[in-house]
């Protein structure tokens, strides 16, 4: 019975199993960690009770130092897809839709979605490390024993100036890739940015606009206690740092995904 057990769980299967089980177990433990943390700043967010010089600081820091990349990623987008789409829907009769086909593309997708993925890269992974290397070096703990709340010390800047800055930061991303899209359009077809333009503007509806400013407070929030949460349950030293990170950036871009599904069918199915 003994060597049954034995070569039982040197299989593939008990492995593979004991895995899953494993990945299963984590999976849960964060998600529950990050509902957790997130009620609790939400305790402090509906008392105002913020703390104003680490919210200005963290709103230039979600804000300002993202800009500069956001802008960047977006544009790119919107010159490789201008340069591939306008000049075949001109020769296909559909000039007079190009502007109104970029505009809904950024509106809609590409503004929120890329400028999501800009500030996970940039500012999330920042934050989880950050957060976790004052974890792991006991910096928390301290702060535990002067009788602050880590969550409201922490947590509460963060999650806020995602809330607030990362509408802007979209909207600012989404007018630089429409302006890409009308220099694109203007370099590679005929058409001028007159018929870029009024096409954009008969096919763009409030609609658009409020739901890509939903969908950016949504991606702000989730992206800073995502990562705030996975920074501040890391263990394990310097290791446990890049794990927390990781795990910040993968939850992070799941996340917004799932959110950008989630609009896609309330809003426009």
């Amino acid at each position: 019975m003994g060597s049954l057990r034995i070569y039982l769980k040197q299989s593939a299967t008990y492995k593979i199993c004991k895995a899953c089980i494993r990945n299963l177990v984590d999976f849960l433990d964060t998600l529950g960690n990050i509902i957790i943390n997130g009620f609790a700043a939400l305790k402090y967010i509906l008392k105002w009770d913020v703390q104003w010089k680490e919210l200005i600081e963290q709103c230039s820091r979600f804000g300002v130092s993202s800009l500069p990349i956001t802008i960047s990623i977006v544009a790119m987008t919107s010159v490789i897809v201008a340069s591939q789409v306008a000049s075949e829907m001109v020769k296909q009769g559909g000039g007079n839709f190009v502007g109104l086909l970029m505009t809904m593309l950024i509106v809609r997708e590409v503004g929120a979605i890329m400028s999501g993925f800009a500030i996970i890269s940039m500012i999330g992974s920042s934050l989880a490390s950050e957060i976790a290397t004052m974890r792991v070096t006991e910096q928390i703990d301290a702060i535990k024993v002067l009788k602050v709340d880590p969550i409201r010390y922490l947590f509460v800047p963060r999650i806020l100036s995602g809330l607030i800055m990362m509408p802007l930061v979209v909207i600012i991303a989404s007018v630089a890739g429409v302006l890409a899209g009308a220099v694109t359009t203007d370099l590679t077809t005929d058409l001028g940015f007159r018929a870029y333009f009024d096409s954009a503007w008969f096919g763009i509806y409030m609609k658009d606009l409020t739901v890509c400013l939903l969908k950016a407070i949504c991606f702000g929030g989730t992206i800073a206690l995502i990562s705030c949460s996975c920074g501040y349950n890391a263990s394990g030293g310097a290791k446990g740092v890049g794990l927390a990170t990781t795990k910040a950036v993968v939850w992070s871009f799941v996340a917004i995904v799932i959110w950008d599904m989630i609009f896609a069918i309330a809003f426009f199915f």
